[in-house]
């Protein structure tokens, strides 16, 4: 028995090696049956059985190559004996199969409509002999089988089985009764089991392939929602200024400002001020000089210059402020005369293109002395005022004659 079953088992096991790999669920099972068997012929006369009324014993190793195909190796056993009206005999019936597995539950989506129940179809060949008191030695065979096994799931380490199998046998030389030899040798005697048996689980993952549906249409139904919540979540527009933050170059738009399709503020005119903001307080507070900012204003304010919206932009190698400039300017000024409270730090950059670091922090610092200067002449303190150069600006490409005008800029803080 060793030498049949050793080798069938180990065919199972390279089939598992050849096609390990990384998967969200257990591939392994241990299958264990007992039930009933019913020999038909060949019987000889006078010899005959109950329906299902003899021992019938399985077990093997199941491998499943993904969730819906798989192969066995197993062992069954049958005791046969006689009926009351029959004549006396017993026999022993052994066999061993290799068998392909087709998870039909997973094939048909039953995870549609159920959870927890399933069916298998099996089908294979194998070598099987049988032993009896009748005759000595013992009648050697081929047999091929087909069956059905329906599966409830106990939990993600157990299933209950119920099994149905037909063998069919070749090569059969003696009838199921052992007492008369056969002179044919095809397609000769059957049996049928039914069973009830448990498969149980083995792997590290918390289900095994009989269970699992990430194939499935249901696992495609929850993909699909969840790629539904990946667009919601893209389309969040976290500054309210219409542009999702998936498509937003400037998600950090203050409020209410004008942007284009990339969610950047609009600046026609290129002194670094959102043309929306800039018109609402010229409107406002342009030929008002004397009047003080709202609360909700002032804060407004604030966030623009603090983000960098609000610039004052050079000429390359200058250190005195473009004319467009000028609204800059004027914007920090009307902020500080309506929060007198405040100061201002003026932040002055360079471009990569032209002198050396230490030239090119020098001319930084110029710049935004310069800015400061004007500032004091509109009537600003001194006191209020600090200045930073930082030298080359390496945020922008270098290589960008438009980049390269933003970064010859200065930008301020209020502290």
């Amino acid at each position: 028995m060793k030498k049949i079953a050793l080798p069938v088992l180990a065919t199972v096991l390279a089939f598992g090696s050849m096609n390990a790999q990384e998967r969200p669920y257990n591939k392994w099972s241990v299958d264990l049956n007992a039930g009933l068997t019913k020999p038909t012929g060949p019987l000889s006369s006078g010899y005959f059985t109950d329906t299902f009324g003899f021992i019938h014993a399985d077990g093997g190793v199941r491998y499943m190559f993904n969730n819906k195909f798989g192969v066995k190796a197993d062992f069954g056993y049958d005791k046969m004996e006689n009926d009351d009206d029959s004549k006396k005999f017993e026999t022993q019936y052994y066999r061993t199969s290799l068998q392909g597995v087709v998870n039909l539950g997973r094939v048909l989506n039953f995870e549609e409509w159920t959870k927890v129940l399933n069916v298998q179809a099996h089908a294979g060949a194998g070598y099987s002999w049988m032993t009896s008191d009748a005759f000595s030695g013992k009648d050697e065979m081929v047999n091929v089988m087909a069956g059905l096994t329906g599966q409830l799931k106990l939990s993600e380490r157990v299933a209950l089985n119920a099994d149905f199998t037909v063998i069919k046998h070749a090569r059969q030389n003696i009838t199921f009764d052992g007492t008369e030899n056969i002179s044919s040798r095809g397609i000769q005697g059957a049996l049928y089991n039914a069973t009830l048996g448990l498969s149980i689980y083995l792997g590290g993952n918390g289900t095994h392939a009989d269970w699992y549906y990430g194939d499935s249409s249901t696992n495609k139904l929850a993909e699909l929602e969840s790629r539904m919540t990946d667009v919601e979540n893209k389309m969040i527009d976290s500054d309210n200024d219409g542009v999702p933050d998936y498509l937003d170059q400037e998600p950090n738009t203050p409020a209410g400002a004008m942007v284009d399709v990339k969610g950047r503020s609009i600046d026609k005119n290129n002194n670094g001020i959102p043309d929306s903001f800039e018109s609402y307080l010229e409107e406002k507070y342009g030929n008002q000089k004397e009047q003080t900012m709202t609360v909700e204003d002032s804060a407004l304010v604030k966030e623009l210059i603090n983000k960098g919206y609000v610039a004052v932009y050079f000429d390359f190698n200058k250190s005195q402020p473009t004319a467009s400039s000028s609204d800059g300017i004027n914007f920090i000024v009307t902020y500080l005369r309506s929060n007198p409270s405040a100061s201002i730090e003026v932040i002055g950059y360079a471009d990569a293109v032209g002198g050396n670091s230490n030239y090119n922090k020098q001319l930084s610092e110029k710049r935004a002395t310069a800015v400061k200067n004007i500032l004091e002449k509109s009537g600003i303190a001194a006191s209020k005022i600090s200045v930073t150069g930082n030298g080359v600006d390496n945020s922008v490409e270098k290589s960008s004659d438009k980049a390269r005008e933003i970064a010859r800029r200065v930008i301020f803080k209020v502290k």
